[in-house]
């Protein structure tokens, strides 16, 4: 199987490393050309301009699911038009009672080309293999809802 790699460049901008003092911006470049700035979620005083690591796991959750259904779909001749995806991650304590993404929802909206439809069933049904087949999902286990649109 592959292995998939990141870079990631953090450089200390104050004069000491001391706690609460410092800042936890940084870049993770991906396919040695492509930067994305990264700093922590807002509620732990990072930049909201920048992204966070709990974002960017619901962004792969969301990515995955959504390239899994594709497949899924087509497999099953659905001639889907548009996906688009709302994904929030939930931060909160885990039965450890650790900080963790305690939950991430998924709110699909999947369009299909004009005189197709499914039933509702259909729809979830397929979702449902999709988030079986996610590799993402399956590296997350139990988090993940989804909650069609």
């Amino acid at each position: 199987m592959s292995d998939l790699s990141i870079q990631l460049h953090w450089q200390r901008a104050e004069p000491v490393l001391q706690t609460g003092q410092y800042s936890n911006a940084h870049t993770v470049q991906y396919n040695n050309s492509y930067d994305v700035q990264v700093d922590s979620a807002p509620d732990w005083g990072g930049d909201p301009g920048n992204t966070n690591p709990e974002q960017a796991l619901a962004s792969a959750l969301s990515s995955c699911h959504m390239m899994t259904f594709l497949a899924l779909a087509a497999k099953a001749d659905w001639p889907v038009a548009t996906y688009h995806d709302y994904a929030e991650a939930h931060l909160g304590k885990n039965p450890k009672g650790q900080m963790s993404v305690t939950r991430i929802d998924l709110h699909p909206v999947v369009r299909f080309d004009t005189g197709f439809s499914v039933s509702t069933e259909e729809l979830e049904q397929m979702q449902d293999r999709a988030h079986r087949y996610c590799f993402i999902a399956n590296t997350l286990a139990d988090s993940v809802e989804i909650n069609i649109r």
